[in-house]
């Protein structure tokens, strides 16, 4: 079997209100409600799992109704639950208000108990994350546990990547010890906050990352315009699809779902970006932040749909 993605923080249950009209302050505003299961590490481990990517979450759930559903959901999908953490308690929420176009209008976490994902936890099932491919953090996690994590990263030779998740979350990794780390992958808001003042454009911040920080590659996402793949030896620009925008929540993951399938197939930089837009695009036509109607051998199909050779 192939190694298991080890993906390591958040679970929740997204609870998104959608506004049928123009949001107004201060003032009821009429909108339909979904649920659905989230967190960005939990998206990215359902998703690989549904593309047949093994996959195992570590995370943290309540032991109320939340946590057995989100635990029951992640496992029919195929994520193995291993090392996740039951704790006493309601489990984490993410509250998103979303605009009529689909876009974040703001959002709201509660709950949420990601700083029981310790050194001394991982510690523990330390022989199950020496059989990963590919170590994946997001950056709800405390910053000592992520420098944990690329010290094991190192000794190891297990690729660590960690994903930003929004600004708030990565701002704690502003001075933190980033060196060897293998991909971050901030989009054009997140970047400044994990660089220092003195790199004002994008061009200086990711020369810092790369330079003097010591990050192996730089994965910046910048929306509708698409995302470019930094290193020291060359960086790599892709647009993304033009489509209609039904939910804008979990395309971000499903960007990086879509990017470590195309490592687990072995596939060059530019076809990883190519699955990551594609899945990325199709996420962001359905409600929730899984791409529920998509099997691997249906999304390497429909990459030639977005990007016709």
């Amino acid at each position: 079997m192939s190694k298991p993605v080890i993906c390591i923080g958040a679970a929740l249950v997204d609870e998104l209100f959608h506004a049928t009209d123009q949001l107004l302050l201060a003032t009821t505003n009429d909108a339909t409600v979904t649920k659905t299961a989230g967190g960005v590490s939990r998206n990215i481990a359902h998703q690989l799992a549904l593309l047949n990517v093994p996959v195992q979450l570590i995370s943290v759930v309540g032991n109320d109704s939340d946590g057995d559903w989100l635990k029951q959901v992640s496992t029919a999908a195929g994520v193995q639950l291993d090392a996740t953490i039951t704790k006493d308690g309601l489990s984490g929420k993410y509250t998103g208000v979303l605009n009529v176009d689909g876009s974040l209008f703001t959002a709201f976490l509660t709950n949420a108990a990601n700083h029981l994902i310790t050194p001394e936890h991982l510690a523990k099932h330390i022989d199950l994350l020496r059989t990963a491919s590919y170590l994946l953090a997001d950056a709800n996690i405390s910053v000592s546990t992520a420098e944990w994590l690329l010290t094991f990263s190192k000794e190891t030779g297990i690729p660590f990547v960690l994903e930003p998740v929004s600004v708030p979350p990565a701002r704690k990794f502003k001075t933190a010890d980033l060196h060897g780390l293998h991909l971050i992958t901030p989009n054009e808001d997140e970047l400044p906050v994990i660089c220092s003042e003195k790199a004002f454009f994008t061009q200086q911040q990711v020369e810092e990352l790369l330079v003097q920080r010591g990050i192996q590659n730089i994965w910046l996402h910048n929306g509708k315009h698409g995302s470019a793949l930094y290193n020291k030896e060359k960086s790599i620009t892709l647009h993304a699809p033009t489509i209609e925008v039904v939910d804008c929540t979990g395309a971000g993951d499903g960007s990086l779902s879509g990017y470590l399938l195309g490592r687990h197939l072995g596939r060059a930089d530019m076809d990883c970006l190519k699955l990551a837009h594609t899945l990325s695009a199709e996420i962001l036509q359905v409600n929730g932040a899984i791409a529920t109607h998509l099997n691997q051998e249906k999304l390497l199909q429909l990459v030639n749909k977005y990007y016709p050779d």
